[in-house]
């Protein structure tokens, strides 16, 4: 393994969450507009219990299988690796199982007690189906992946996005007769129905490949026969932290979406106002954050394995390197998301939402303050894990989510905050887990980040990006209107960015090279430099 060489994974991961964020907010402004801030309150009411549960189930494990099968694969023990396969099966089928039986069977109870907006309980539970297929599928990819064979992932992936938007849109505008919460429920019956898609499509190809996986098995050279115990210990050692640190944005979402509605009736607002706050805050806003929150989620997966690479052979030059590059391209990546989203917070949500008031702007503007913060968690969190601390990210993420509680239910029966006091509140507690993370890890690992080189230069870069965000906007809106304002703005940005990171000596010359093409990009920086 290279230095540094989770960069290229991290790349590939990362752009495969973008297409898939893409496909999502391309699903959401339709959505939007058929059924309202108040049918995307029932319909987000359902995902942060759906996704939370999700991640429990698929979020770590596809990762797990693929590194063990691909373990066994280089050995040549092909019936091992089918192995590692066939228990993850068993395994991952029976948590799928006891997700989809919670959500379902305890829809009821879940909207009317935990929630407080009975109105979702149909879209739970034209959710829950997804939670028993999305499970199979990942086993598959997993396998697939371990056999360096990305194919059947990448077209499952997007069969299962392709079926979620258009069948999810489709059900939407048909129930919508018959009023907004059952439109709702047909919205969220489209992430069963992609489930089902992808599922079909994925066993499909082993079924193809069946004959020659057979044929592999009963060449093997070796077989170190593992029971099926021994294989669920080395999934859960690798599946856990992958999940714990994946699960940071939905643990604050399910806070909210447990607290937000009952305080907000608490105050004052009728049960159809504190709706639609919420689905303005969930559905609307808080959809643009998954964008950068993809790419860092991408990064810090990428990140473990090459952590603990360098951590189990003692090279502490290599360990340093690769903590520095890691906290370093989580801040290149967040700095400039939350400048930007922070100065097109307003125009952003009026080109996605025009008959939204600019109040959903404002709640954008707060969420986007928290965009750094949340990669750099998750970066220390990769080094934690990494350096097989596990249980700190899960302590730390406890006492974060506690603070999180604490000051939703304060900040929103402040008038002038109302429901902006939930993404305050999560501000909050980012900083205190960031804070405790970057403890720990001064005290387990000796590496020093220097301020100017790691902070004060990508702040400077981040700051003249937003300002050039600012002008061009401002100016271009004079000339067309909000929509091409927009999208000439973020291309300016962009390349005013990259030439401020440049210019700064921002980035490196062995951070361009380890990207893919690094040699290309590396001889245009050369010339611009």
């Amino acid at each position: 393994m290279t230095k540094n060489s989770f960069l290229k994974g991290a790349f590939i991961l990362g752009l495969a969450g973008v297409v898939a964020n893409i496909l999502g907010a391309i699903f959401r402004i339709p959505l939007g507009r058929i059924i309202g801030a108040e049918g995307l309150g029932y319909y987000q009411a359902v995902f942060p219990t759906y996704i939370m549960l999700l991640n429990i189930s698929a979020a770590g494990f596809p990762t797990a299988i693929s590194q063990l099968v691909s373990q066994k694969i280089a050995l040549e023990d092909y019936k091992g690796a089918h192995n590692i396969f066939k228990t993850s099966f068993l395994v991952l089928f029976s948590v799928g199982f006891i997700s989809f039986l919670i959500l379902f069977v305890g829809a009821e109870y879940i909207v009317n007690n935990i929630l407080k907006n009975p109105k979702a309980y149909y879209s739970m539970r034209a959710t829950a189906p997804a939670l028993l297929l999305v499970p199979i599928m990942s086993t598959f990819r997993g396998y697939f992946q371990g056999r360096q064979d990305m194919t059947p992932t990448a077209i499952s992936q997007m069969m299962e996005q392709l079926g979620r938007v258009a069948i999810g849109i489709c059900l939407a505008f048909v129930f919508l007769s018959k009023g907004t919460e059952l439109a709702a429920a047909g919205a969220s019956f489209g992430a069963t129905t992609g489930a089902i898609l992808g599922t079909l499509y994925i066993l499909f190809v082993y079924i193809r490949r069946k004959r020659l996986i057979k044929e592999e098995i009963s060449n093997s050279k070796v077989y170190n026969q593992e029971t099926k115990s021994q294989i669920v210990k080395k999934l859960l050692s690798i599946a856990i932290p992958i999940t714990i640190g994946a699960a940071i944005l939905p643990i604050m979402n399910l806070i909210d979406s447990t607290i937000v509605m009952g305080r907000l009736q608490f105050v004052g607002y009728s049960y159809e106002e504190a709706n639609i706050l919420y689905g303005q805050l969930n559905g609307m806003a808080a959809s643009l954050i998954n964008f950068p929150y993809a790419i860092t989620t991408a990064l810090s997966m990428s990140m473990v394995p090459s952590i603990s690479y360098f951590y189990t052979i003692k090279d502490n030059i290599g360990l340093t390197n690769n903590i520095k590059t890691g906290v370093r391209v989580a801040l290149l990546i967040g700095l400039p998301a939350s400048f930007g989203l922070a100065v097109l917070s307003t125009p952003f949500m009026q080109m996605l939402y025009p008959n939204e008031p600019s109040s959903v702007g404002q709640m954008l503007l707060y969420l986007s303050m928290c965009v750094v913060l949340l990669g750099l968690i998750q970066a220390f969190t990769a080094v934690l894990q990494g350096i097989e601390k596990t249980h700190i990210p899960v302590i730390n993420l406890s006492i974060g989510a506690i603070f999180k509680v604490v000051f939703t239910y304060i900040l929103i029966a402040v008038p002038s905050l109302n429901v902006k006091g939930a993404p305050v509140a999560s501000l909050i507690a980012y900083i205190v887990i960031l804070i405790l993370n970057y403890r720990y890890i001064k005290k387990h690992v000796k590496v020093e980040f220097d301020i100017v080189y790691f902070i004060v230069k990508p702040l400077i870069s981040a700051a003249i990006m937003a300002i050039l965000v600012a002008v061009s906007y401002n100016g271009v809106l004079l000339l067309v209107g909000n929509t091409v304002a927009c999208l000439v703005s973020v291309i300016v940005g962009g390349i005013g960015y990259g030439l401020a990171l440049i210019k700064t000596n921002s980035i490196s010359k062995e951070e361009i090279l380890m990207m893919p093409k690094g040699e290309k990009l590396y001889k245009i920086v050369s010339k611009i430099s």
